[in-house]
């Protein structure tokens, strides 16, 4: 199976730059084969609130994808329940090609484990067109923890099992279950403490509440400039092109601990193929625009592109991976 590591980042741009040379000429070759698709506005649903990281993304895209189509991009915020609301509502849409979702790792693989039943599957009631946008998550203590590496902090939290706590941004968030996968791979033991936002959980480490978190590098790295944290590693299998001194996980001794915050492009379950491979070919050739690379770039995110199957395979991937850390820690929905 290709899992994301053969996607993301560096790899990944270079997939995107192809992709998105081939696109000019497919596009307009998938123009003549969707039945005059557009011939109205599209519309994105987000199922966040408006300044979330997926909203961002979307904003930046349908600036980018809108005229070559020839039609607007109405970007809708659809919050609620943890991102099940907005993801089941596309879901549930019409696959006429004019509703389509950008969500990410939680409705779309995480809460099938989290929640007890959920009013849609992403599975089999979305299909897949493509990844868009990752963003790397940043492992941070205080810069006068004593700790100055990865394996230094395992180390501690081996010696002193109980007496670290970690940040995170809500149960069953991204950096609550990358932490439950480190401390599931070095069998280590550290305390949740949730909060409602990454900034939270970073005050929580300047002020001792907690001991670290592994949150959105957009939270972290104005501290790290700072001064007061220092930056142990960062969640990608590569360095990111935007933290390049940053070790990874696998730098630091931790091959096995990998995540990242994602998000997808999805269409209701019976939308066309031809619609959804031209928006695929459409969302690539965005990502391959510097225009757009800058302004991801500003939030810390970084492109990723690639094909339906590569999305596809890899959500399979994340389900495979992360049901038995999802268990594990015993993370239930608040």
């Amino acid at each position: 199976m290709k899992i994301f590591r053969d996607l993301a980042l560096a790899s990944g741009l270079r997939c995107v730059a192809a992709l998105a040379l081939a696109g000019i000429g497919a596009g307009a070759l998938a123009q003549g084969t969707t039945g005059g698709w557009p011939s109205r506005p599209i519309h994105i649903v987000i199922p966040y609130a408006a300044g979330s990281s997926p909203d961002v993304f979307a904003r930046i895209i349908a600036g980018k994808i809108g005229p070559r189509l020839g039609q607007p991009i109405v970007v809708e915020n659809r919050a609620g329940g943890g991102g099940n609301n907005g993801t089941g509502l596309v879901a549930k849409a019409p696959g006429d090609g004019y509703t389509f979702l950008i969500s990410t790792n939680g409705p779309l693989v995480y809460n099938m484990v989290l929640y007890e039943k959920l009013s849609y599957d992403p599975f089999t009631e979305l299909r897949p067109v493509v990844m868009g946008g990752a963003q790397a998550n940043v492992c941070a203590v205080r810069t006068d923890s004593g700790i100055n590496t990865m394996g230094e902090l395992v180390k501690e939290m081996k010696a002193k099992p109980g007496k670290f706590n970690f940040g995170s941004t809500g149960v069953g968030s991204l950096s609550q279950l990358g932490v439950e996968l480190l401390k599931a791979r070095t069998n280590t033991f550290a305390v949740h403490i949730p909060y409602a936002s990454s900034p939270l959980a970073i005050l929580a480490i300047l002020q001792g509440d907690v001991q670290f978190a592994c949150v959105p590098a957009v939270a972290v790295m104005p501290q790290v400039k700072a001064g007061r944290l220092r930056p142990l590693a960062v969640s990608t299998a590569k360095r990111s092109q935007l933290m390049p001194e940053i070790p990874t996980m696998k730098e630091a001794g931790l091959p096995d601990v990998e995540n990242i915050a994602w998000m997808a492009v999805m269409a209701p379950a019976s939308t066309p193929t031809e619609i959804v491979e031209r928006m695929n070919q459409e969302v690539n050739s965005a990502l391959a625009s510097p225009e757009v690379r800058e302004r991801l770039s500003a939030q810390f995110m970084e492109p990723v592109g690639g094909s339906v199957k590569d999305l596809q395979e890899f959500m399979l991937h994340e389900l495979t991976v992360m049901t038995p850390i999802i268990k594990r820690s015993g993370a239930t929905p608040e």
